[in-house]
C-alpha cells in the first residue's frame, strides 16, 4: 500500500497545499469534553515534514501544542 494510501486511510482528513504537499488530520475526543487533533504535513512524495499534536477545549479554542516531529519541543501553552 502506498505512503499516501496509509496516511488517507490513517489520518481520514486532508487539505492540499502548495508544490505537491498536504496536511493530514486525526480528531480524538476526550473524556471532558476536550479534544485532541493530530495533524501530519508531508511533502509531495508522502514524506513526513512536520507532525504534532494540539489540544482543543469543548469550544474549538486551541489550548495546547505539542510539536513532536522533527524535533519534540515538549507542550506549550497557547497564549490569547
Amino acid at each position: 500500500m502506498s505512503k499516501r494510501r496509509q496516511n488517507e486511510r490513517k489520518f481520514g482528513r486532508w487539505e492540499e497545499l502548495p508544490e505537491g504537499e498536504r496536511r493530514y488530520w486525526l480528531d480524538v475526543p476526550g473524556h471532558h469534553g476536550w479534544m485532541a487533533r493530530y495533524v501530519k504535513e508531508v511533502d509531495a512524495d508522502e514524506n513526513t515534514l512536520r507532525f504534532w499534536q494540539e489540544i482543543r477545549d469543548e469550544g474549538g479554542g486551541l489550548v495546547e501544542i505539542h510539536e513532536k516531529y522533527p524535533k519534540d519541543k515538549g507542550h506549550r501553552k497557547v497564549q490569547e
